[in-house]
């Protein structure tokens, strides 16, 4: 256990953020496709670009780590697909489709930003600053995102998820 030091650590849940990062590319499709309204399907293509600059950058890190870019399996990450792929399946057609998937995309949010936030940290206390200056970067775009999402939630998609036609 004595080799097991923040370095693993921080390498570790870059490889988990990682693998939920390529997840959610392929989620974001799946959700632009599904969403009803033009503006949430707009949201999530927008946030499509950004994951993958986000992977870019991920690579980046792993590159002044000395680490291959690998991914490992991210539990969290697949639960909160699947959530958002079952509210797909059982809301389809509903004037609360849309409300759920910005629900679901927000989980993925701050899930992001919670990784994020605290490789950031980690990256701070193991003295890598190039490292810490990727990581804040897409933190800051989380963030940003995560606040858009509220905002059309909150101007637009759960009063449509009031109606009783589909918007």
């Amino acid at each position: 256990m004595a080799d097991k030091t923040l370095d693993t650590l921080f390498h570790e849940t870059l490889k988990d953020i990682y693998y939920a990062e390529r997840k959610i590319l392929s989620a974001l499709r799946k959700m632009a496709r599904a969403a009803q309204s033009e503006d949430l399907k707009a949201a999530f293509k927008t946030h499509e670009e950004e994951t993958q600059t986000q992977i870019e950058r991920l690579a980046q890190v792993f590159e002044l780590i000395g680490k291959r870019p690998r991914g490992k399996t991210c539990d969290a990450i697949e639960g909160i697909i699947a959530e958002g792929e079952d509210i797909i399946d059982e809301f389809k057609g509903s004037p609360a489709l849309d409300a759920g998937l910005l629900a679901a995309a927000q989980a993925v949010e701050h899930y992001e930003i919670s990784r994020y936030g605290t490789l950031k940290a980690w990256a701070q206390q193991l003295g890598m600053a190039d490292a810490v200056s990727l990581l804040d970067e897409t933190l800051q775009e989380e963030s940003a995102t995560d606040e858009k999402l509220t905002g059309l939630a909150e101007a637009v998609i759960n009063a449509a998820a009031t109606d009783k036609a589909v918007a």
